[in-house]
């Protein structure tokens, strides 16, 4: 991995914890707020519910969004040489054991990746997620563009060329995260991959250009299970991960 400089890594952490807030705003005042957009037909986009192409091709340089990856700034100094066994243990704790499938490909991430910390990473995915949908629903490709890989961002991008083209309207609201669960790890070369399970709440309705509902429910919650791929390159000193797969449960 790389070296870690003290003062270097210090700052970079100030500066990633501060962006981290301004982004907590950001979601809470304003893309919250927002509806997602929802399409029909035979070809789906990876928001339509969710299911895209299973690609692991990601983008990792590029300024994005910081989830965050790692301890604080005086623990990544003292990891300079690695993570203890006992680290390793306690970062998994919440999420694996440590002999168990899952347990052994994170600690496989946190060898590439010192600073990477499960706990974190799964609260800066939850944010992602947020930010994602909302961006979809507005059609704001300059901040989709920022939080994911090209493959998932082609067809992102394709989706809301057409809902435009349709003329239908989306009136969706994310009503909240229900669980976000790390399901499955894994390092390719330098790259590595960190699958997340979100089920979240969501009431939405499509209507098509005269008014009328051809889709969903204004007044009913329903339940979704998404499986999404996150990725960033462990060699960068770029603490950013972008979406570079995803897919749907139900």
């Amino acid at each position: 991995g790389p070296e870690l400089d003290g003062s270097n890594t210090m700052s970079e952490a100030f500066d990633i914890y501060t962006l981290l807030f301004l982004v907590l705003a950001v979601v809470i005042f304003i893309r919250l707020r927002s509806v997602l957009g929802r399409r029909t037909g035979n070809e789906r986009p990876p928001y339509d519910p969710y299911s895209g192409p299973e690609t692991k091709q990601g983008t990792p340089d590029g300024t994005v969004v910081a989830l965050p990856r790692g301890r604080d700034a005086e623990t990544q100094v003292g990891e300079a040489a690695g993570p203890s066994a006992e680290d390793i243990q306690e970062r998994l704790e919440r999420f694996a054991k440590t002999d168990s499938p899952l347990g052994k490909s994170l600690t496989t991430v946190i060898k590439a990746d010192p600073t990477f910390d499960p706990t974190q990473f799964l609260d800066g995915a939850k944010m992602a997620y947020e930010m994602i949908v909302a961006a979809f629903a507005e059609g704001e490709e300059k901040t989709l563009k920022q939080l994911l890989g090209e493959d998932v961002l082609d067809g992102f991008s394709r989706a809301i060329a057409e809902r435009e083209q349709r003329g239908e309207i989306h009136h969706s609201t994310l009503v909240g995260i229900d669980k976000a669960d790390i399901i499955e790890a894994e390092m390719k070369n330098k790259q590595a991959f960190i699958t997340v399970k979100f089920v979240s709440e969501l009431i939405s309705v499509t209507r098509d250009s005269a008014g009328e509902i051809v889709d969903g429910d204004p007044k009913k919650v329903r339940e979704v299970t998404d499986i999404w791929t996150f990725s960033r390159d462990t060699a960068s000193r770029n603490p950013n991960w972008k979406l570079v797969a995803t897919g749907a449960a139900n």
